[in-house]
């Protein structure tokens, strides 16, 4: 029996997606515009709730399904482009090491192990009280961080496709380096890297999220999930609207990636299917 929660993980995961991309269009109102004669309206279902403002307002008078929507943009931005860094670099790194070995694999794991040692949200707030808060630098410290992980994982697998026979016998012919790493060996490791990429980005979310609530992620007045949680927080008593919907979404969107990444480990890894 086939499980619907995949399924759902998808459709929850493309249905974000869309709200990113398309905000500016989708979005009811404008993120941004103050009116403070609709300040803390309750959701439309509730007493009191203003039409057109399905989720309610917040302190400003501002609609907090269009700021939700807006704020899955930034969210799924960062991620994206710090993963697609990370992706990249971390494979190409775990490429040279493992296949070339020696003191150029010391080099690149001591490095992978410095890496890993720092905590993300500390590091990050360094950064940014020396950079200043911005989605960009946000995004250059995740993909900064979260390649190496990628580098350790990608280097295992080469570790264990460089001594497969169909690779000793492109060596055996005089294939390059190269060739034997682009040809014969990623293809191998292709699935990994996407499982992986699929499982990190509920982890570059969270890690968004916490910043921007800290004060140190996207600056307002952008709307941010972890923004917005941290802006409501004192409301959470009398307008819990403010603080729910932000998390709501955050939680739906890592808990999907989580999923999904799960599924298509099970699926691509024939070790791990079920007979």
């Amino acid at each position: 029996m086939v499980s619907h929660g995949p399924l759902v993980a998808g459709a929850i995961i493309a249905i974000m997606a869309i709200l990113a991309a398309g905000a500016d269009v989708l979005a009811p109102h404008s993120p941004v515009q103050v009116r403070m004669d609709l300040a803390l309206k309750p959701p439309w279902f509730m007493d009191g709730g203003q039409p057109g403002y399905l989720l309610g307002t917040d302190p400003l008078g501002r609609d907090i399904l269009s700021r939700v929507m807006h704020g899955a943009r930034a969210s799924l931005l960062v991620a994206l482009l710090s993963i697609g860094f990370a992706a990249v670099a971390g494979t190409a790194l775990g490429l040279l090491s493992g296949y070339a070995g020696g003191w150029l694999d010391a080099l690149i794991m001591r490095t992978v192990d410095v890496v890993l040692t720092f905590p993300v949200i500390l590091l990050a707030l360094v950064f940014v009280v020396t950079l200043g808060p911005s989605l960009w630098v946000v995004t250059a410290i995740l993909g900064l961080v979260l390649w190496s992980r990628f580098a350790r994982l990608v280097r295992g697998e080469v570790l264990s496709w460089k001594e497969r026979e169909f690779v000793a016998y492109a060596r055996s012919v005089g294939a390059s380096p190269l060739r034997i790493t682009c040809v014969h060996v990623l293809p191998n490791i292709v699935n990994s890297v996407v499982v992986l990429v699929t499982l990190q980005v509920g982890f570059a979310i969270v890690v968004e999220a916490s910043l921007s609530f800290l004060g140190a992620g996207v600056p307002p007045p952008a709307p941010t999930w972890g923004g917005m949680i941290a802006s409501g927080r004192a409301y959470v008593e009398t307008a819990w609207w403010l603080v729910v919907f932000p998390g709501l979404a955050v939680a739906l969107t890592v808990m999907s990636f989580n999923l999904f990444g799960d599924w298509l480990r099970d699926t691509l890894d024939p070790t791990l299917r079920q007979l």
